[in-house]
């Protein structure tokens, strides 16, 4: 699998005598936020065609999303960061990722000028597997009907997505946002497919977790979480040890947070894990995420944290592991 950053990128390798895209591909346009069920169902739709056609399978997706560069801090919280969305789109089997930027620059680009310039020069677009709702191009003036009279006249086709229900509503990342936002971690999971988690580098934090006797391995998120609050959690570091612990995800108010994180302690553990990569499953909802009026209130809950989630670990189930 590849991923191709930009559009001027994409046309550089064009050019090359071994292109990946030499021949053209099937493509799918969209956020892929979570890569959920129904976003599973499309990348089986440009696998066929794919494999029909002999070329290779592609996903374009947008940084920052479209309503992300729209409406800032008011876009709705992201499922997955984009490296945890690649890895997804990684293991589903697809060929080649497509990121291109979007800015005011790909904002202004016409229906037909993204058309001619993205999907027929730089992709060579042989298949397009989109929704019938799909909207493009400055003031959104590209359409499907576009997408398949344009198709007709250059030598490309153009399929709606298949819509996949979960207990008969559609499955789709307003939906699991909506699902999450109400800590429904288990109907979340029947949506995405998989468990909800996240997976990310752990830096170095303000160490106010080992100063109150519970040290925490940190996570920087670069967008809001769709979670919020304390958690049960089950861990996988990087040498395949599957840990419980308790997670706070948020902006820790007590402590003046700003920056979103994913604080994870885990529990009979003792070491250093800086700069791994640590994926982390979301089990069980304890509480809201609070601010605390001193440290010691903060930690004195976190002792009951810790307390509530070994009893619910006790009678749910440990995923814990040893190698």
């Amino acid at each position: 699998m590849r991923l191709i950053r930009g559009l001027t990128n994409l046309k550089s390798l064009s050019q090359q005598d071994e292109a990946p895209l030499a021949n053209g591909c099937v493509a799918t346009i969209g956020n892929f936020d979570g890569v959920h069920l129904g976003h599973q169902t499309i990348i089986d739709q440009v696998h066929e065609k794919a494999l029909e056609l002999g070329v290779p399978s592609v996903v374009m997706v947008f940084e920052p999303q479209p309503r992300e560069f729209f409406q800032g801090r008011d876009a709705p919280p992201r499922l997955m960061p984009f490296r945890q969305k690649f890895e997804s789109l990684l293991a589903s089997g697809i060929d080649v990722v497509l990121c291109l930027r979007f800015n005011e620059r790909f904002r202004s680009y016409s229906g037909m000028g993204f058309i001619e310039d993205v999907l027929i020069d730089g992709l060579g677009v042989r298949h397009l597997v989109v929704g019938d709702d799909f909207r493009f191009g400055c003031d959104r003036a590209g359409d499907f009907s576009l997408l398949r009279e344009v198709g007709e006249q250059r030598g490309f086709t153009v399929e709606n997505t298949r819509t996949v229900t979960v207990h008969g509503e559609r499955v789709s990342s307003t939906r699991i946002r909506g699902v999450l936002s109400e800590d429904r971690i288990n109907d979340a999971e029947d949506l995405l497919g998989h468990p909800y988690r996240i997976r990310g580098r752990i830096v170095y934090g303000r160490q106010l977790g080992r100063q109150i006797g519970a040290p925490t391995a940190n996570i920087l998120l670069p967008h809001m979480p769709a979670l919020k609050g304390v958690y049960v959690v089950s861990a996988t570091l990087e040498d395949g040890r599957v840990l419980d612990g308790v997670a706070n995800i948020g902006l820790r108010p007590t402590v003046d947070g700003k920056q979103p994180s994913l604080e994870v302690h885990l529990f009979d553990f003792a070491g250093t894990l800086y700069g791994q990569r640590l994926d982390v499953v979301f089990r069980h909802a304890l509480r809201d995420e609070v601010k605390f009026d001193s440290v010691d209130d903060l930690k004195e809950q976190i002792a009951r944290d810790f307390d509530d989630a070994r009893a619910w670990i006790a009678g749910h189930g440990s995923s814990a592991t040893e190698r």
